[in-house]
């Protein structure tokens, strides 16, 4: 994988990534603080984040492995950087313009906390977000040789695991906060809708990876 300053840099996009997905509302922390309250318990806040945090990672590595694998393809690097760029900043105006959660959400019961977090993260395109850096750190070497395919996959994992970690640890500091001091009835009070920040930064991420990659 990449080394070097870059690489510094990449690593801090992916955590910081991590940290905006977690303090998202609409990526399931509500449900932790629900829980909590229903069972007056803590533990059930942290239980909560364990299969949300599941979800989340299936539907990053679902969406990072497979470009990860194409990294020995070196001839081809450029234009799969490129599309993929291109491809999280299309997706990312079609948040701007249609913003509605799908419907088909709506029927997953509430016991699948894991498959909820999967759909809704790959409904909002999270992996999206996450693949124009996790292509800069696990396409090629710091020396610019291609990676062999297992080396690139596990590098990607390594991304979504890391990523995770970061979501889970604002996710479980917002549910907590929320649990303990403030109440559902504070959250209602003070929902922020984050789909429209989360369009901008994927049309953002997207032109900036496909504008480098043209550029390199």
């Amino acid at each position: 994988m990449n080394g070097g300053g870059g690489a510094v840099a990449l690593w801090a996009a992916v955590v910081a990534i991590g940290a905006y997905h977690g303090l998202n509302p609409a990526m399931g922390w509500p449900l932790a603080v629900a829980n909590g309250l229903s069972e007056k318990r803590a533990g059930a806040v942290v239980a909560t984040m364990m299969p949300l945090a599941l979800g989340h990672l299936l539907a990053m590595a679902v969406v990072l492995l497979p470009f990860a694998a194409l990294g020995a393809l070196l001839a081809w690097q450029r234009p799969i950087r490129i599309g993929a760029g291109l491809v999280v900043a299309v997706f990312g105006i079609w948040r701007l313009v249609d913003r509605r959660h799908p419907r088909f959400l709506a029927r997953v019961r509430p016991s699948q906390v894991a498959l909820w977090s999967f759909l809704m993260a790959s409904a909002h395109g999270a992996g999206l977000m996450l693949l124009p850096f996790a292509l800069g750190l696990c396409m090629t070497s710091d020396t610019g040789v291609a990676l062999a395919p297992a080396v690139a996959i596990g590098g990607a994992t390594l991304v979504a695991a890391v990523h995770t970690a970061a979501m889970v640890g604002a996710g479980l500091a917002a549910a907590w906060t929320v649990y303990r001091w403030l109440g559902l009835r504070a959250l209602a009070r003070a929902w922020i809708d984050l789909d429209l920040v989360w369009g901008a930064s994927l049309v953002v991420a997207g032109a900036a990876s496909a504008a480098v990659a043209a550029a390199g």
